[in-house]
């Protein structure tokens, strides 16, 4: 997850089989708020994170895909979006993020980048299918750092590829929920909502200018993307795009 590129204390943790990271970037000098990453973690159990993205891909119609699609899931945090495709079938799986601590519980097949999403390390056209589930919005600069991201996007994808994006999104229920997990005595009663309400506080720069443009973010999206599908509810935007091809 690319959120903002400060030294921070390692969080301490006893990994068992670590996976395999190919590292683009020197580990532990580029990664997230450790307690940011706390918070992450009691928010929902790995399981629970799971079903949710199962659940995600198969409302993009991820079960009718092709088996054999080449994927990226960038910002893909300890990886339980990568365990959801691979649980779906895909073998050609692959995940990008900053922060080691977060790629270290991954426990699957993919292949695992330590590396900037503003510089994916992948070669042009090579990839099918890139996949983000709540990442864009700790870019810390907009519209610049997502006009870039969104570039290498699209300059990885084959001409025929998809981009597939689940961000948060201001809507009322969004707001509704902010409301009530932000008010001291819900913090006391209710643990996830407590975890919510702290990844926010951490996160409160970047996340409430990426909650504020949306429609600075949709132009830049239709700059690198025809658009395919786009929902707006619940204090999401789903959207679905394919590559504009440049030139």
């Amino acid at each position: 997850m690319n959120r903002s590129s400060v030294p921070s204390v390692r969080l301490q943790r006893i990994v068992v089989n670590p996976p395999q990271i190919i590292r683009h970037v020197p580990a532990g000098q580029i990664c997230c708020d450790p307690e940011w990453e706390a918070a992450y973690e009691r928010f929902e159990t790995p399981g629970q994170e799971i079903e949710k993205f199962l659940r995600r891909l198969r409302k993009f119609g991820f079960d009718s895909i092709d088996r054999n699609a080449e994927i990226v899931e960038i910002f893909c945090g300890r990886g339980n979006g990568l365990v959801a495709l691979e649980k779906l079938g895909f073998p050609n799986v692959e995940g990008v993020d900053l922060s080691d601590t977060l790629l270290e519980q991954y426990s699957g097949t993919a292949k695992l980048h330590l590396a900037d999403c503003l510089s994916l390390p992948f070669h042009d056209a090579t990839h099918d299918i890139v996949i983000v589930q709540g990442g864009l919005h700790h870019l810390p600069t907009l519209p610049d750092d997502l006009d870039r991201c969104l570039a290498e996007v699209r300059r990885v994808l084959r001409p025929d590829g998809r981009f597939y994006v689940i961000e948060p999104w201001r809507t009322p229920f969004l707001t509704f929920v902010h409301a009530v997990v932000e008010q001291p005595i819900m913090r006391k009663l209710y643990a996830r909502g407590d975890a919510l309400a702290a990844m926010t506080d951490c996160e409160r720069v970047t996340y409430e200018r990426w909650l504020a443009a949306p429609d600075q973010i949709l132009q830049v999206f239709a700059k690198h993307f025809r658009t395919e599908r786009l929902e707006t509810r619940w204090g999401k935007l789903a959207y679905v795009g394919s590559a504009v091809q440049v030139g």
